[in-house]
């Protein structure tokens, strides 16, 4: 099966089940050491998951490494532009769970990137990033511990399938004449808009099928948090794009009301059991005036709309979700994109998992990262229905490489997720809070020792995984 590569002889396989691991106690999982730094966070992220497996089932469980090839490393071993070898791919797909470090994007041949190709070749369609803080770590906000978000962004579709044309070839120039001359003035909405001949052309794909398993991931996550985080915000930019980012958002309102009726309230429908409960006098009409400010501005027709919603809202689900019932239930809202940039900073305590789209979730899972301390304490995982890998979310920093002084936190965190995934959260909170007593011992690497006031002595990558492990007990 395998061409240069050996699977461990002890051992058992992951499998999966309507889009879940049944994970055995010994199981194989592959691992991509990464390039660059990856030569020295991966031994000392593995030493500490194999410490905190340790501690917590004291031998009645334990992970089985394999290690696989890509990036660098594998055009080492398989040869020139052997970026991502078949040995890998048959590996992850056979053992259904794998980790990685952070991998080169191929230059010259190959593959556009290593990241992209895993998650289109094994439909690793939600990419799921959490960005909490950890006590004591350097931040640029004034209250990092406030933002305790977790970003479910789409993986396969937007912008990630890169389809798109240069501008001035012939493909691009014969599109741009046909949607100039054909669809856009058979399009009324679209007026006389034309666009410009000299430009490049991309295609920005949503569907449904793609929206709403990435927010039944959200709602099922949510599902499993406290109570007061459960929450999930579609983010989207549909107030200009109405038919990919806007139907994203209905098309998570939709999944909600329906698949998960009996679980999900969604905002609008929790103002109108709210203003209920407080005046059970209230018309339909007055009960619409209160969800719309803008209401007496409104058409005609438009006012029944709304007096319409609230009345089905009433007759639906007044028994099941009203007198506060509502309340016990997981809030689906919206905020506009570039609005929620602003809010994560100003009011981040107001939010919990913030589904999106690809690009959307690109940026904002970057930007939260930073507000607690960067993309080197940034997990993320890549989630599929038979398939999982979870990676650094950095780059390769090869200038730092072999120098045992990277920071392993985000492959470390990433680790986290992987055991709460197999449903190890013994193990998984042990190196949560093995981390977090070391960052407020100012055990750090020199990327948060020079942020501290006063700065620190730093510790080396492997002192650092030290370090965490001794705060386990």
């Amino acid at each position: 099966m395998y061409e240069k590569i050996t699977p461990p002889s002890t051992g058992a396989k992951i499998t999966f089940k309507n889009g879940e691991p049944t994970v055995p106690d010994n199981p194989i999982i592959p691992f991509i050491r990464g390039d660059g730094t990856g030569i020295d966070i991966w031994p000392a992220a593995q030493k500490v998951f194999d410490a905190a497996v340790e501690v917590a089932y004291k031998g009645k469980r334990k992970i089985s490494w394999f290690k696989v090839y890509a990036g660098d490393e594998a055009c080492e071993l398989y040869g020139i532009y052997q970026y991502l070898p078949q040995d890998t791919l048959t590996a992850i797909q056979e053992y259904g769970v794998a980790i990685k470090g952070p991998l080169t994007t191929p230059v010259g041949g190959g593959i556009r990137s290593l990241n992209v190709a895993l998650r289109q070749i094994f439909d690793l369609y939600a990419c799921v990033r959490p960005c909490r803080y950890y006590a004591g770590t350097p931040s640029p906000h004034k209250s990092p511990e406030k933002l305790d978000v977790i970003v479910y962004r789409e993986n396969t579709e937007d912008i990630y399938l890169g389809i798109e044309w240069k501008q001035g070839s012939e493909i691009g120039d014969r599109l741009i004449s046909y949607l100039n001359k054909e669809l856009i003035p058979a399009t009324p909405e679209h007026g006389k808009k034309q666009i410009p001949l000299d430009s490049g052309i991309g295609i920005k794909p949503i569907s449904k099928t793609g929206s709403q398993r990435l927010v039944r991931r959200a709602i099922k996550h949510a599902l499993q948090l406290p109570k007061h985080k459960q929450m999930v915000t579609l983010v989207h930019k549909g107030n200009i794009m109405k038919y990919t980012e806007g139907a994203f958002r209905d098309w998570g309102y939709e999944l909600a009301t329906s698949e998960f009726r009996v679980s999900c309230i969604t905002e609008r429908e929790s103002w109108i059991l709210g203003n209920k409960e407080k005046n059970p006098n209230l018309t339909a009409e007055e009960n619409a005036r209160m969800v719309d400010p803008g209401f007496d501005a409104l058409t005609a027709e438009k006012k029944e709309q709304i007096v319409k919603e609230v009345e089905t809202v009433l007759n639906s689900i007044w028994s099941t979700h009203g007198n506060g019932k509502w309340k016990d239930k997981v809030m689906v809202n919206d905020r506009i994109a570039d609005s929620i940039f602003q809010q994560i900073q100003t009011r981040p305590d107001e939010y919990s998992i913030l589904a999106t789209m690809n690009l959307n979730g690109d940026y904002l899972s970057d930007a939260a990262a930073a507000i607690v301390g960067g993309l080197g304490m940034g997990p993320g995982a890549n989630i599929g229905d038979e398939c999982a890998v979870f990676e650094a979310t950095h780059g390769t920093a090869p200038k730092h490489a072999g120098l045992d002084r990277i920071n392993p936190g985000s492959v470390i965190l990433s680790g986290v997720m992987m055991l709460e995934y197999l449903g190890w959260q013994e193990a998984a909170d042990l190196i949560k809070k093995g981390l977090g007593d070391a960052i407020a011992n100012r055990q750090v690497t020199y990327d948060l020792a020079r942020l501290m006031e006063p700065p620190v002595e730093p510790l080396k990558c492997s002192e650092f995984a030290e370090a965490i492990i001794k705060h386990f007990s």
